[in-house]
């Protein structure tokens, strides 16, 4: 199992989340579809669950809270980058055109975060490790592979994550259409064109998870009541789909083609 036991370097997606409105629901649904390990957690952390993958934090659900008098948030996966400094990276975020939906705040002894969105309008999270350093296992049946960029404006994005976090995008050897995020000149995520996806799709991270079988997992998120937006297809990296939870979260899964 790919286990991840070093910390992860400033830029890197860390980890996943969803906030739902029906968390029991989706805690039994992703135990059902990735074979997921999860309950409620303690009151002063707002239930959110630890999802874990054989003993490994793999992603966390938690229930969709809004101040009162304000909308509920959207229920969708956030992808969180890895910091080392907080504050100095909201700083940075600021600085570079980026807005600030959550400022920095403390989860308890396990760490920092900060949700913001990039100059296009895609959501992320921010996170800085304290006991928690992020997913524990990636790479794997089940785990979190992925996690890529959709914006309208690749230059745009290319200067805010650079400035933002010292990632470079640059084009895909053998895909025109598709740019890779690297930290460290190692590969960590990806960029795609909204103009590949439905018209009206805003700016977003999509989160990729691993799966062993692409269309028999399609098969089981349509059986629990969720939906299939794009069918499973062959594509460069492997086969993949990407589908929507039953309360709306859209994410991919990937069986990737061994290299």
């Amino acid at each position: 199992m790919p286990e991840v036991t070093t910390p992860y370097v400033t830029g890197t997606p860390c980890w996943v989340d969803l906030m739902a409105q029906d968390q029991q629901a989706a805690l039994d649904f992703y135990r059902d579809l990735l074979g997921w390990q999860g309950q409620p957690g303690p009151a002063e952390f707002g239930g959110y669950a630890v999802c874990e993958l054989n003993g490994k934090a793999a992603a966390g659900i938690g229930p969709a809270m809004a101040p009162e008098g304000a909308p509920e948030p959207p229920t969708v996966w956030t992808s969180y980058l890895a910091t080392t400094d907080a504050q100095a990276t909201q700083d940075a975020i600021v600085a570079a055109g980026g807005t600030l939906l959550v400022p920095v705040m403390d989860v308890g002894p396990l760490g920092r975060m900060l949700i913001a969105a990039d100059p296009q309008g895609a959501v992320f999270g921010v996170w800085q490790p304290g006991e928690f350093s992020g997913a524990q296992v990636v790479n794997e049946p089940g785990a979190l592979t992925w996690n890529e960029l959709h914006t309208s404006d690749v230059p745009g994005a290319t200067a805010f994550y650079g400035e933002a976090f010292g990632i470079e995008i640059e084009p895909m050897e053998g895909n025109e259409q598709y740019w890779e995020q690297k930290v460290g000149g190692r590969s960590v995520g990806g960029v795609s064109l909204l103009a590949n996806d439905p018209p009206g799709t805003p700016a977003h991270w999509l989160t990729y998870f691993s799966v062993d079988d692409v269309d028999s997992c399609a098969d089981v998120v349509v059986k629990r009541g969720g939906t299939v937006l794009a069918p499973p297809f062959d594509m460069m990296a492997g086969r993949m789909t990407v589908v929507a939870d039953p309360q709306g979260a859209p994410f991919a899964m990937i069986k990737v083609r061994p290299m």
